[in-house]
């Protein structure tokens, strides 16, 4: 007998209740894939964004990029390294750190958007 190219599909009966639970349980993965990584213990893939989701973080990736907030605060730290702007350590520190929370959020949104991110 001729073995198949293929894999026969396997299907399954499921209510309007069961399939319901399942694709909110899958919450944006294909159903396919969630029922296969939960079968087969797969390590879950990556939570799919919704329009509305994908639509809210592109508006905050840009309004961080409009804001210019970032690089007005790397501007503080250095003006503070430097001596020219009168302010004590722990506002210095603040204000790296505030830098570094920034970028960090770029990053984060970039990353949930699945875009690169660049060098």
């Amino acid at each position: 007998m001729a073995q198949k190219p293929y894999d026969p599909p396997f299907s399954l009966r499921l209510s309007f209740e069961e399939r319901a639970r399942l694709e909110e349980l899958a919450d944006g993965q294909p159903l396919g894939a969630y029922i296969r990584s939960r079968l087969l213990d797969e390590a879950p893939r990556r939570k799919a964004l919704s329009v509305n989701d994908k639509d809210a973080l592109l508006r905050v990736l840009g309004q961080l990029g409009q804001s210019r907030l970032a690089n007005n605060l790397n501007q503080l730290a250095k003006q503070a390294n430097l001596g020219t702007l009168p302010v004590t350590p722990d506002t210095e520190a603040a204000l790296l750190k505030a830098a570094d929370d920034v970028a960090a959020m770029r990053k984060l949104v970039i990353d949930a958007l699945g875009l690169d991110s660049g060098p």
